[in-house]
């Protein structure tokens, strides 16, 4: 498979995914919004904040109110990582790979571009804020379905899904992030009736508070961590995205577990492993800010070295099978 290509449909997923998971947090800020008490914290700074884009956005003269965060993260295209800036990229990358996808994945990534993009030219033709988000979620669902009923598990699948999990992983991490910042005025809210609602709306913000719920009675913090970090059965927790970005690379490179061949494999195992390995108690006792700061910047590594060994133009792999340009 050319590696321009291979590339084309990892972005492809990763800027789909992001753009997805950008609609969840803004979603979830707007839950948020709605039942916090006059006095709490906005949430919007820390939506800001944790989407890593903060400098930016004070840049271009961004204030901590509700309308400027949601156009930030929405509509802005000088923001490379809004849900319109993401679903631009991820339909040019669907663009040039349009003989190796299925044409309806084609069609539901075109039209779900097309409908931000009209929300973006004409507000007061758009529905509820909630509706617009939950029918950008839905987009990105329909899509990852279609992909997953119509592409043969060949390269192009195996690139795709590595696109999507490792975005999925960070996203997962960065909404976590969130609220951390929302509890930074004051620690003492921890365990307090709104800790609970917040921690809420970030499970229904992944689609984890059903699951959740049938496993835990309470919404401890904890028990939140362990669920969307450590638990490898959930879609959206780290550790079960990583897991299955290992099994793609493996089926990528044909590596044995155990026997890693590159740099990529080195990197992902060391961070599936420390993770597979970790308890909550490991991750309260370091610091859950500190902790996924370490992720997101280990995933970081990952992605430079699934580019450097798929993606360049002299990209060869372990086992010898070297790549066309």
């Amino acid at each position: 498979m050319l590696s321009r290509a291979a590339e084309s449909i990892y972005w492809m997923e990763r800027y789909r995914e992001r753009a997805e998971n950008t609609a969840r947090a803004v979603d979830c800020s707007l839950q948020l919004s709605l039942d916090a008490p006059a006095e709490r914290e906005s949430p919007w700074g820390p939506v800001v904040l944790a989407s890593g884009d903060e400098e930016l956005y004070k840049e271009l003269g961004g204030t901590l109110s509700k309308k400027a965060a949601m156009n930030f993260l929405t509509f802005e295209e000088r923001n490379p990582n809004s849900i319109l800036s993401c679903l631009s990229k991820a339909r040019d990358n669907a663009r040039s790979v349009r003989e190796i996808i299925a044409a309806e994945m084609w069609q539901e990534l075109n039209t779900a571009y097309l409908y931000v993009r009209n929300a973006a030219a004409d507000p007061a033709a758009s529905p509820t804020p909630h509706e617009f988000y939950t029918r950008v979620k839905r987009h990105g669902q329909v899509f990852a379905g279609i992909a997953d009923a119509t592409m043969l598990r060949g390269e192009a699948w195996h690139f795709g899904r590595m696109g999507a999990m490792l975005e999925r992983a960070d996203k997962t991490s960065r909404l976590l992030d969130m609220k951390y910042f929302l509890l930074l005025p004051s620690v003492d809210d921890v365990g307090a009736p709104y800790d609970g609602l917040q921690w809420s709306a970030l499970l229904d913000a992944v689609g984890a508070l059903e699951f959740y719920r049938k496993k835990h009675r309470q919404i401890l913090h904890a028990d939140v961590v362990d669920f969307l970090v450590l638990n490898p059965d959930f879609p959206r927790s780290i550790l079960h995205c990583l897991l299955e970005l290992e099994k793609s690379l493996r089926a990528l490179t044909g590596t044995p577990p155990g026997q890693p061949g590159n740099d990529a494999e080195r990197l992902l195992g060391r961070l599936r492993s420390d993770l597979g390995f970790c308890r909550v108690e490991d991750v309260m006792r370091r610091g859950l800010h500190e902790f996924l700061n370490d992720v997101q910047v280990r995933l970081d590594e990952v992605n430079a070295a699934l580019s450097t060994i798929f993606f360049t133009p002299s990209a060869t792999l372990a086992d010898g099978h070297s790549h066309d340009q």
